[in-house]
């Protein structure tokens, strides 16, 4: 697994435009807290107890393709920790180039335990939407 910082990855994104930019937050911090435009939602963990997606390796291959294998697979999550576990699972599950986003959407804590100051995709200014 690659690991790549915000505008680092931002930059992959737009020279690789076959690369496959999942989102592996929760549906509710997906919609909710905003989300990198052009990123799919595929959630690790989801619903009101946390739970394990057990779908998760399946759902991406249906977004990747035949040829899931040789598609680079970009994930972010809220601060690039989610992203280590569902990368892990898609390399067992045979996908060759994953790439997990350091420091994710929303980035380390501050001194305060706020997210949103210090790193991640929106600090550094990149492109996101929110619904």
């Amino acid at each position: 697994m690659d690991h790549f910082t915000p505008k680092q990855t931002y930059s992959y994104l737009q020279e690789h435009p076959e690369a496959v930019f999942i989102d592996c937050r929760s549906e509710m911090e997906y919609m909710f807290v905003g989300h990198p435009i052009g990123s799919m939602m595929v959630p690790w963990y989801d619903g009101g107890d946390w739970e394990l997606n057990p779908h998760f390796v399946g759902q991406v291959k249906k977004l990747a393709g035949a040829n899931f294998e040789k598609r680079p697979i970009v994930l972010i999550c809220r601060s690039g920790n989610r992203t280590i576990e569902a990368g892990e699972a898609l390399e067992r599950a045979g996908f060759k180039h994953v790439i997990n986003v350091l420091h994710g959407f929303e980035g380390e804590l501050d001194a305060n335990h706020h997210r949103n100051s210090v790193s991640g995709w929106r600090v550094d200014g990149l492109p996101w939407e929110q619904y």
